[in-house]
């Protein structure tokens, strides 16, 4: 069940993400303190694509890798989109791109908002027993993306899974 026992309400046009982060590094505990935040630092082209594809008001899993174990622990909500990534600019961030010029960016980023700690964290292996590689990325072998898309119909399963109420608006 939601916060509050509210369910969790889908509109008919939203997308779904998975957002994966090292919780050494950003976790579901740092985003529900600073309550949202730029997903920024992804450095891989077609992660960088996945985010462009995003709209306001998308729901994100938040996945916790590299550590024991890694599971989807939360639900961000994406609340602006198109943000060009301030850390390809700053020549101290681990993210920092020499080739990227203000006036012709390479990196761009989504803000993202806080929605709910899961009660039930969902583990990577749970989730390999549940969907095929097909179904849900994440389970794929090697995949090093650190955001990817996530079906209607595996975002219900997996809100089934962390013990989440679905509903329709």
């Amino acid at each position: 069940m939601g916060k509050a026992g509210q369910c969790l309400k889908l509109r008919p046009v939203m997308a779904f993400w998975l957002l994966k982060s090292e919780p050494h590094a950003f976790s579901i505990d740092d985003l529900e303190r600073k309550q949202s935040t730029l997903w920024d630092g992804v450095r891989n082209y077609q992660a960088r694509n996945f985010l462009r594809a995003m709209q306001p008001g998308d729901l994100a899993f938040f996945y916790h890798s590299s550590t024991e174990p890694p599971g989807v622990v939360g639900l961000c909500k994406v609340v602006r989109t198109d943000v060009v990534d301030p850390t390809q600019f700053d020549p101290a961030s681990p993210y920092y791109d020499p080739a990227a010029r203000p006036e012709n960016p390479r990196w761009w980023t989504v803000e993202v908002e806080f929605v709910r700690r899961f009660a039930r964290m969902v583990s990577l292996e749970a989730l390999r027993q549940t969907f095929t590689p097909d179904e849900l990325w994440v389970v794929r072998r090697g995949n090093r993306l650190s955001v990817m898309p996530v079906s209607e119909e595996a975002a219900r399963r997996l809100l089934e899974l962390a013990g989440e109420a679905v509903g329709s608006p």
